[in-house]
């Protein structure tokens, strides 16, 4: 029985951590940042040379206003490659001294062997690439924003996917989760001396980096962000965080898309959570505040599973335990004021606080994901909503 009681109180540990935890790496982040420790200036001024990979999927209706985006950066030295697998490009036309736009006599499927198709073909060799889904729009200074960290020394910048849409419940709700994240897991995370998550698009590397942890591998299904991610931080390397880099993404208006989409992410999750355990320790065993934090962060739960499991062990613990019910009640309030905290310090549209109240009806679409996970690859490989396609 004693074996039992432990095992109960590790799994309320292990999910119960998750709700404090983002509020602990705040205050790291307020201390550290009160400090105001500079970063040291990297000594080249050339400026960079981007390679801007687009990646469509079987869809490519929304192509054009992706390359028209991308034309009006403010930057001169770049190139478009874009990569429409599966795609019928006969009414595809761009700017052949800016854009290249190739397709694959055989089916790639994947992303990481699309971003490898377009590296094989450079038309020169770029100093570093950027990654755009086939949905996104680019703020025109997207890429002097990446340069801000890129000349301070940093090798991986994740900028900020904004929404570009909130005309439905569904997209002010996945807009609201994304503030979370982007705030928790890139400008906190970062701040607090770890490193940003990666969120799949709107991220920037030196070419040579991506080689060097990708290029050995073939990452097939979604999730090849999170072997992309453990990657660069096993290897010492820090995320920057450019808050100010911006590219405008769709949000799932729909509720069969959205099982999809959350299935196909759930499934992500259950496959590479495991590498978190190898950066803990590697970051404890290195004295490593990166390493640690970050692996702590892919260990994590999908946030409506912790959240669901917390109410569970809440109202379990009434029955036995009612003192640690109000531990739980407490965790949980820490938790809404670290989600409001979030949205406060970001800018939120009005649209999406009173989208909050459906917060409910959201999270039983991502349960119904939950249970849909394990077959979640076979369920799609491309993602459709409208004329949106993206390959996660």
């Amino acid at each position: 029985m004693r074996v039992l009681e432990w095992i109960w109180w590790a799994i309320q540990i292990a999910i119960g951590y998750n709700l404090v935890f983002p509020v602990f790496v705040l205050l790291v982040y307020g201390i550290r940042k009160s400090i105001k420790t500079a970063w040291p200036v990297a000594g080249s001024e050339e400026l960079p040379d981007y390679a801007i990979i687009v990646t469509a999927y079987e869809y490519t209706a929304q192509l054009p206003a992706v390359v028209s985006s991308l034309l009006d950066l403010n930057y001169e030295r770049y190139h478009i490659y874009i990569v429409a697998d599966k795609c019928d490009i006969r009414n595809l036309h761009f700017p052949a001294d800016k854009v290249l736009l190739l397709r694959p006599e055989q089916v790639l499927g994947g992303n990481t062997r699309s971003h490898f198709y377009a590296i094989r073909r450079f038309i020169r060799p770029h100093s570093h690439l950027t990654i755009i889904d086939s949905d996104n729009l680019t703020d025109p200074e997207y890429l002097n924003e990446l340069n801000v960290y890129f000349k301070q020394g940093f090798a991986a910048v994740q900028g900020v996917r904004e929404a570009k849409n909130l005309d439905t419940t569904y997209a002010c709700l996945d807009a609201a989760r994304d503030i979370y994240y982007h705030f928790y897991d890139g400008k906190v995370l970062f701040g607090a001396g770890s490193s940003a998550t990666l969120a799949g698009s709107g991220m920037a590397f030196t070419t040579a980096l991506y080689e060097k942890v990708l290029g050995h591998l073939d990452v097939t299904g979604a999730g090849f962000d999170k072997v992309l991610q453990e990657g660069i931080v096993g290897r010492g390397y820090r995320i920057a965080f450019a808050d100010k880099a911006i590219v405008y993404d769709e949000k799932t208006t729909g509720s069969d898309q959205l099982v999809k989409q959350r299935a196909r992410w759930i499934n992500t999750w259950f496959k590479y959570f495991a590498l978190g355990f190898g950066l803990v320790f590697k970051g404890t065993t290195r004295f490593s505040l990166n390493q640690t934090l970050f692996g702590l962060i892919l260990l994590r739960p999908p946030l409506f599973i912790f959240l669901v499991l917390s109410v569970f062990f809440m109202l379990v613990n009434l029955l036995i335990l009612p003192v640690l019910s109000l531990v739980w009640l407490i965790a949980l309030l820490i938790f809404v004021l670290g989600f409001y905290i979030s949205l406060r310090s970001s800018p939120t549209d009005p649209k999406i606080y009173q989208s909050l109240v459906n917060i409910p009806k959201f999270m039983f679409y991502q349960l119904t994901a939950l249970v849909n996970a394990r077959r979640a690859n076979q369920i799609s490989v491309a993602t459709r909503q409208e004329n949106k396609s993206t390959q996660r």
